[in-house]
């Protein structure tokens, strides 16, 4: 019985932990983004990328869409493009889809990554840099062959509603962060279950010589699934807390943290994205593929360069014994 209660006391104080950590990212970058969002910076940043949306076969007026991805969230860019009446094919919704599942909330999850220990500069290159990059070659793959010209058909239609107030936002962000809470104790309950039936070791070991073509030890492969399948929150949320205990090394912290930040809520992003009419392989297969690619590249690249300058430039220990 003794062990039991140690179990879920030890379970409360991990998600406490791991709440904290992210509460200390999520809550002052909330209210900033809040603020940028009501002077018109997303609108001023969505002007300054509109050529960039051109370039690769998208209408200019998807810069403001995407622009609203990277600072506010998924959601609002939807609400956003719904809004916009601009019909665009099934190639145009899939690029524009994939460069949102790459680069979104970045205020936030950036934030996070630094909290981990990897740099700000790093995170916007590999996320931004790689949207664009996954954008252009999706373009020029659609104008070669041609395919997916059709109309793309959208089959999610938001309820429109008034403004609303400042005091509903934020008793809508108090229910938000609950809710990460919430989530979080169910995650290192679950986790810490897997522990004691010994189910983790098994999961590591059978991907283990995939993940260290990555350069991700065994030690962050279930954190690295959670994050993929769930989101960079949860599963960075997770990995910085085992950063700051010293128990991951910090170069399997970067790998990962770059990995998550391109492939990361697999599921539920995904579905977001079919409802605007995206091609399924596209945002899933094809995100999938040049993630693990990128990643893979980068990380035996990464090799090459020697420790110290290597912590200069893409990362720091955060580990704290």
């Amino acid at each position: 019985m003794q062990k039991v209660v140690q179990f879920f006391r030890r379970t409360l104080s991990d998600s406490v932990n791991v709440a904290l950590t992210l509460y200390k990212v999520m809550i002052p970058t909330i209210i900033v983004v809040k603020v940028f969002e009501e002077f018109g910076g997303v609108i001023w940043f969505s002007h300054f990328i509109a050529p960039l949306m051109n370039a690769i076969g998208l209408p200019s007026e998807m810069g403001l869409v995407w622009a609203t991805a990277i600072f506010v969230n998924i959601y609002s860019a939807l609400v956003v493009l719904i809004n916009t009446d601009v019909t665009m094919s099934v190639a145009q919704a899939s690029i524009l889809s994939c460069m949102i599942l790459l680069a979104h909330s970045m205020p936030i999850e950036v934030g996070l990554a630094k909290k981990s220990g990897v740099s700000v500069w790093w995170s916007i290159l590999t996320r931004v840099g790689g949207a664009l990059l996954f954008g252009w070659i999706l373009h020029l793959i659609y104008s070669a062959t041609g395919s997916l010209q059709e109309q793309a058909s959208i089959i999610w239609q938001p309820t429109r509603v008034g403004e609303t107030t400042l005091a509903d936002w934020g008793i809508s962000q108090i229910q938000n962060l609950i809710l990460v809470f919430v989530i979080i104790v169910a995650l290192i309950l679950v986790l810490n279950t897997l522990k004691v039936l010994g189910i983790e070791k098994l999961i590591a070991k059978a991907l283990s010589p995939f993940l260290r073509l990555l350069g991700i030890s065994q030690e962050a492969t279930n954190l690295t699934l959670i994050g993929i399948t769930l989101g960079l929150s949860y599963g960075g949320g997770l990995l910085i807390n085992e950063a700051q205990k010293g128990h991951i090394p910090p170069r399997d912290i970067f790998t990962a943290i770059t990995l998550l930040g391109l492939l990361h809520s697999l599921i539920e992003d995904t579905l977001l994205m079919l409802v605007i009419g995206a091609d399924f392989t596209a945002i899933f297969w094809g995100r999938l593929v040049f993630a693990l690619v990128l990643v893979g590249v980068i990380s035996r690249l990464m090799r090459l360069v020697e420790g110290k300058r290597y912590e200069r430039l893409f990362y720091r220990s955060v580990a704290t014994a």
